[in-house]
């Protein structure tokens, strides 16, 4: 299992319950496929650099996840044909790890 997070752009004309649709299907492709579901982080509307399809500004969810790549295969296919969906971007996740002491500065 490897730790991954989705950044998705979703129309703003469509309604919250739809994107809480498409993020529940999300959902249920990462656990049926033996992943752990650790959430979705709504960002809002935000404006876009630039037009996409004539629009303007889009409604970004942040979803985060530990799954196969399998699982990340399938549920980036579904994401890319949902109308709703404008853009998405699958990356992995790296773990922060502080170390326990800071190192002494160089003489």
């Amino acid at each position: 299992m490897s730790p991954y997070e989705v950044l998705v752009m979703f129309d703003a004309e469509l309604d919250e319950d739809a994107q809480v649709e498409i993020v529940s299907r999300v959902q249920e492709i990462v656990t049926a496929n033996g992943g752990t579901w650790h959430g979705a982080e709504a960002w809002g509307l935000r404006k876009l650099a630039y037009e996409i399809d004539h629009k303007t500004d889009a409604s970004y969810r942040l979803l985060t996840f530990d799954s196969t790549p399998g699982a990340l295969e399938e549920l980036t296919r579904i994401l890319k044909i949902n109308e709703g969906v404008i853009r998405h971007m699958a990356t992995r996740r790296i773990e922060q790890t502080v170390p326990a002491t800071s190192p002494e500065p160089a003489a």
